[in-house]
């Protein structure tokens, strides 16, 4: 064989051995982590190692799993249109025993540095973890703070306490596992028996008109009062009135004498004397001195 076939032979078997090693290096892209699973061996089991976004060499006994470290958002919906095929809905019962169904919403990410200890502990992807460990979580904690809780405060103002108490056993429960939790939330109305949502709408309904006479009763009550007020107000300034206008003709009684009259007369005299026809005295003489009777 010639020198250059045996260069053509060892340039063939360069390019298949670099093809195979190209083609065994795997990817972990930008927002990931990886976590190697070595199938064969003594180091079989999972590498502690987290890998980074970049490319690695994986073997032919070697698995390569990724963890999105950004913030995963799932639904677990009763519609099968919008995401599994399967009714993921969760239900759980009230205090009176009644079922309550409803589709919930979940929000969280992993900690990029525990992706090893929680495919070590599930031996599953993250979405089968969702589906499964995390649905499981949410449904044990809506099952256990419900039970002690009315279907009216269930189904009205108490439904964010009860969502905001699952919250937190929720985040008390999974955290130390390495899933912190952004948020879970319902998503449209809860699902109850057409006969338990007539009767909880008329006693809503009823409680409200109850308010509403109430605040009416407050409302003609606070009326009256006014009207007292200012009927009380207005009695007073008459009082006050009519009590200034008396000490005021007191005062002006007390001012007029026959001299004021007199002068007053004389003031408003023009210097005419009074026109009279027949026999009629033009002055009368008013004597302001007492007339004294002549005795015998």
């Amino acid at each position: 064989m010639s020198n250059r076939s045996v260069r053509t032979i060892v340039g063939v078997l360069a390019i298949g051995l670099l093809s195979l090693g190209l083609g065994a290096c795997s990817r972990v892209p930008a927002g990931n982590v990886g976590v190697k699973l070595y199938l064969l061996g003594q180091s079989k089991g999972v590498d502690t190692e987290q890998l980074t976004p970049g490319l690695y060499w994986v073997g032919w006994n070697e698995e390569l799993h990724l963890f999105p470290t950004f913030t995963q958002n799932y639904v677990f919906t009763k519609d099968i249109n919008e995401g599994s095929p399967t009714d993921e809905s969760l239900t759980f019962q009230t205090k009176e025993g009644l079922s309550v169904n409803t589709d919930i919403g979940l929000s969280y990410y992993i900690d990029p540095n525990k992706a090893s200890a929680i495919f070590q502990k599930y031996r599953m992807g993250l979405e089968e973890v969702t589906r499964v460990y995390l649905r499981n979580e949410l449904r044990d904690a809506f099952v256990t703070l419900s039970s002690t809780q009315p279907i009216e405060a269930v189904y009205g103002q108490g439904k964010a306490e009860l969502v905001q108490k699952v919250v937190e056993r929720v985040r008390e429960r999974i955290e130390p596992i390495g899933f912190i939790l952004d948020g879970i939330y319902l998503v449209g109305d809860l699902r109850l028996p057409p006969s338990v949502v007539t009767a909880i709408n008329d006693k809503i309904g009823a409680t409200q008109k109850a308010q509403q006479r109430e605040n009416e009763v407050r409302q003609a009550e606070a009326e009256a009062a006014k009207k007292v007020a200012e009927a009380d107000g207005t009695a007073k300034s008459i009082l006050a009135v009519a009590r200034a206008q008396a000490e005021a003709n007191k005062i002006l009684a007390a001012s007029i004498t026959p001299e004021l009259v007199r002068y007053k007369g004389i003031e408003k005299w023009d210097g005419q004397l009074p026109r009279l026809t027949g026999n009629a005295i033009p002055f009368i003489n008013i004597d302001p001195e007492p007339v004294v009777a002549q005795g015998k």
